[in-house]
């Protein structure tokens, strides 16, 4: 519980494997998404690498798309 009364949930962090796995890729694909741009928010803690699972999410929402031809 936060000390303003209103309970928060707290961060959750994932390493490349588990954001991977939570994404349904391979951790390869998030290595180069780092390196070349264009993937999720991430953040690096020495040299591991980890995303909140809100960028995920955030993530996979813009590439929403209604149908195949959709941009």
């Amino acid at each position: 519980m936060s000390t303003h009364g209103t309970a928060t949930a707290p961060l959750r962090y994932l390493r490349t494997t588990e954001a991977a796995k939570y994404l349904g890729l391979a951790p390869g694909t998030l290595d180069k998404l780092r390196v070349t741009g264009g993937g999720p928010t991430y953040a690096k803690l020495g040299r591991v690498a980890v995303y909140e699972l809100a960028d995920l999410d955030a993530w996979v929402a813009e590439r929403k798309r209604p149908h195949t031809s959709a941009a």
